[in-house]
């Protein structure tokens, strides 16, 4: 019995879609409406939706080939970027094949991607209203406005607010402490994150009103879509965790893991939990969903004890290996922008935290993982 003709073609779009393009031709934008025309899911953001180092599987020391079997972008006989990344290998948006929305599996006849790598709040408001174009490319919520009208936007899903605050700076900061300085970071970057916070927070605040405010002049009404903002995954695990002596270089040239045990513990129990919490009060307060991340990475992070690194006789596995990218301060592997984000395994439980949020219509969630279990152990936890 052949297929009804409707469905054959939301398919053949949800495969072009798949396949990196972002329209079809034949679905104009009058042909699409709230609760008509292709269903959508949306990403906006900073590279941890974007996709960011989602070249790797787990951490290899092999430095040549495929490293091991950890480097998605070996052709055979060189690297590639543009195998995960597509065009944006170039541009450094680095919205990989595997990136959250990516992997959610089949929630909406389209999963669109417009996160970017880098990306501040700025970057996320219409131009109309503040934003500012990045890497080439339209404000985020501008391209925003053009899916609303050609496609069902059922969910928009947002990570924002990282590079606002200064993460990479943090992580640099923090590594040159353990490796130059023999320092601490956390006790002159937590007052750092404590003045910019509330400012940070007005601004994330400001990203879900320009998608709000998109998706009226859209014609869409509150209750025909979701917006679903989400917190930030510690890549690295608590002191105690760590398989790594705090002592000498392995943390550094071996682990890519290059902190203190009380910058470890800072990071991982009061700075990740201090920005968890306030993401979830502006989501509240613009009645959001929140998806708390803040223990989805629970012994996969990079150096911790109840993972590994891939080598010629441990194979790349989302069962044993990390969800991390370590940091390549030398850059031996990769570049170095690709450092401390979710990997290729870490997108694909994101991709099903996303699943799971998906069939949670109301109500914030943390999503964790089972230990052992690779993406399908993924589960949620009311908040």
């Amino acid at each position: 019995m052949p297929f009804p003709r409707h469905r054959v073609a939301r398919g053949l779009l949800a495969l072009s879609l798949a396949s990196g393009g972002l329209f079809t031709a034949g679905v104009s934008p009058s042909a699409a409406s709230p609760g008509s025309g292709p269903t959508a899911v949306v990403a906006l953001g900073d590279s941890y939706i974007s996709g960011e180092a989602g070249r790797w599987q787990g951490n290899s020391l092999t430095k040549t080939g495929n490293r091991n079997g950890t480097d998605r972008a070996w052709t055979g006989t060189a690297y590639d970027p543009s195998r995960v990344y597509g065009t944006t290998a170039a541009n450094g948006c680095h919205r990989s094949d595997g990136s959250e929305v990516r992997s959610a599996g089949a929630i909406a006849d389209a999963l669109i991607n417009l996160a970017c790598s880098g990306a501040t709040t700025q970057n996320v408001f219409r131009a109309s209203n503040g934003g500012v174009s990045f890497k080439g490319e339209a404000p985020q919520a501008d391209q925003l406005a053009a899916v609303a009208r050609s496609h069902d936007v059922e969910t928009v899903i947002l990570s924002i607010g990282g590079n606002d605050l200064g993460f990479a700076d943090i992580i640099r900061k923090c590594a040159t402490d353990y490796i130059v300085w023999y320092s601490y970071c956390h006790d002159d970057q937590q007052p750092v994150v404590d003045s910019k916070i509330d400012g940070v927070m007005a601004s994330v605040g400001k990203s879900v009103d320009e998608i709000r405010a998109v998706m009226s002049a859209a014609g869409y009404s509150s209750s025909d879509y979701r917006v679903i903002l989400q917190s930030y995954p510690s890549p690295i695990p608590r002191g105690a965790d760590n398989r790594y002596s705090e002592s000498g270089w392995s943390r550094t040239n071996t682990g890519g893991c290059p902190f203190w045990n009380k910058d470890s513990d800072w990071a991982r129990d009061s700075l990740v939990p201090q920005i968890s919490n306030r993401l979830r009060a502006v989501a509240t307060a613009k009645g959001a969903q929140f998806m708390d991340l803040r223990d989805m990475f629970q012994g996969r992070e990079v150096c911790a004890k109840a993972s590994q690194q891939v080598s010629s006789t441990v194979p790349a596995s989302a069962t044993t290996s990390e969800w991390a990218r370590w940091i390549d301060q030398n850059e031996t592997q990769g570049p170095i922008q690709e450092n401390m984000h979710p990997n290729h395994y870490g997108q694909q439980a994101l991709g099903r935290c996303l699943s799971l949020m998906n069939a949670k219509p109301t109500g914030d969630f943390s999503c964790r993982n089972t230990a052992g279990a690779g993406a399908s152990g993924m589960y949620l936890t009311g908040l």
